[in-house]
């Protein structure tokens, strides 16, 4: 999905940057289109490795998620923290068969989503995690 979206725009973006040089100053001033070219070959491989990085994983106390290439990040959301478990999917994202699962807790700052998922996963995952959401809150 991310990778049709790249294409798309800078895929416009090299043609224009190619074609209306070229045709206005002429064929020399095509050579404008390498730099989106370059670009979108860069971004082609980068967004395999960054796809790749993801992972979430279910533990007794806890869901543990991961991702980044340079950057790693990792983020653990206690499963008593969570306030509310939503699936997410856009237009694009439906088009693939792609679904999200984000976890809202308390800290305005949680980052705890885990996208790309097959719908009937992520809502698996969703009742999964709100039930044992539910059970660790039970105590507060």
């Amino acid at each position: 999905m991310r990778r049709l979206l790249l294409v798309v725009w800078l895929g416009l973006l090299t043609v224009a940057a190619g074609l209306v040089p070229g045709l206005v100053l002429g064929p020399p001033w095509a050579a404008l289109a390498a730099p989106p070219l370059a670009l979108l070959v860069w971004g082609w491989v980068m967004l395999e490795r960054n796809w790749r990085s993801w992972r979430y994983t279910e533990r007794a106390d806890d869901l543990l998620i991961s991702r980044g290439v340079l950057w790693r990040t990792t983020t653990v959301v206690p499963y008593g923290r969570m306030q509310l478990v939503e699936v997410t999917s856009g237009p694009v994202e439906r088009h693939f068969g792609l679904a999200s699962v984000q976890l809202h807790t308390a800290a305005a700052a949680s980052d705890a989503t885990v996208p790309g998922l097959d719908p009937a996963e992520a809502e698996r995952l969703r009742d999964r995690l709100t039930e044992l959401g539910e059970a660790r809150s039970a105590g507060l």
